[in-house]
């Protein structure tokens, strides 16, 4: 099928707007006029929403923590990396998801801005989620969370450092992880998953489509350079099937026109034949970053409704 049309006025919208390729605009440039996006989102109130400063391997990393519910916890939580091809993005720019999941989720999140490239290349951001995790589970009792509870998410290069960050961890009862943290879960919207950007949809959907193949490229060369692109802690879909066996249930949400889409879709079929319990879900005429679109989209809202049923039934 073609784009929807709400997806084809957004598209229509960009094209007019007359803005340069992604790939030509300076980092700083380029995260000023993503944040601007992000200002037409509606935010749902929650019951708290506070900021702190996570003790990370490189000087603080500041979280955002979100609480939808005054009822007494301990609460299931989230921990949320933010999409932007690891260059672009912040806590900021998804305050409204954030809230959304929360809302729909009944969970806390834990939002984090991590570091970005090209000033901070891999395995900075890596870092910074994984110390986030840690101080989470180490300050359960602060926040009202349950550390037995726990799952991890993110969209786009947020969704790579979501399962990267799970498999770093052992998976659910690995050394790698706090001794009393259980990633029980892996929200996974639109994933990076392989650095090769070798898989059809890179090509079919390479231009036109709001992320381009060129864009996902110069994003690969901000984050990692001319380092191993195949490494599992930069490309999942190269994790040994051992360590692909010790990960939690995961959604990954992909979108008909996204040039990520097969990759998402290949690392489902990875995760279940390492026996792990892994649904692909495929939005037919949506692009990349409709799962943000949910005002503008009905299947942005339907995608949050989705991942929202499945994280409930991952904490129960």
């Amino acid at each position: 099928m073609p784009v929807t049309p709400e997806v084809q006025s957004i598209l229509e919208f960009i094209e007019a707007a007359g803005s340069p390729p992604r790939e030509e605009m300076d980092p700083i440039e380029l995260r000023q006029s993503y944040a601007a996006l992000s200002l037409v989102e509606t935010k749902p109130e929650m019951a708290s929403v506070t900021d702190h400063v996570v003790p990370g391997p490189a000087g603080d990393v500041p979280v955002r923590v979100y609480v939808p519910t005054a009822d007494p916890g301990p609460h299931p939580v989230l921990v949320y990396f933010h999409g932007g091809g690891w260059v672009i993005g912040s806590v900021d720019t998804h305050d409204g998801t954030a809230r959304a999941v929360a809302e729909g989720s009944g969970m806390t999140v834990v939002s984090v801005d991590y570091r970005l490239a090209p000033e901070h290349p891999f395995p900075a951001a890596l870092d910074d989620c994984l110390a986030a995790v840690r101080w989470v589970v180490d300050n359960a009792g602060d926040l009202d969370v349950d550390p037995a509870r726990l799952a991890l998410g993110g969209d786009s290069a947020g969704g790579n450092l979501a399962t990267v960050t799970a498999l770093e961890l052992g998976g659910p009862s690995g050394a790698g992880g706090p001794d009393d943290a259980e990633v029980r879960f892996q929200l996974l919207v639109y994933p990076v998953t392989d650095g090769t950007m070798a898989h059809p949809s890179m090509e079919e959907n390479a231009e036109g489509y709001f992320l381009t193949r060129a864009t996902m490229a110069w994003f690969w060369d901000q984050y990692v350079g001319d380092g191993d692109r195949t490494t599992p802690r930069v490309s999942p879909m190269h994790a040994p099937d051992d360590a692909l066996a010790g990960l939690p249930p995961a959604l990954v949400i992909t979108a008909e026109f996204d040039p990520l889409r097969d990759e998402g879709e290949a690392y489902v079929a990875r995760l279940r034949a390492a026996g792990v319990d892994a649904v692909a879900k495929r939005y037919d005429g949506m692009i990349h970053g409709f799962f943000s679109m949910r005002d503008l989209v009905p299947e942005g809202k339907a995608a949050v409704d989705e991942a929202c049923a499945a994280l409930r039934t991952a904490m129960a």
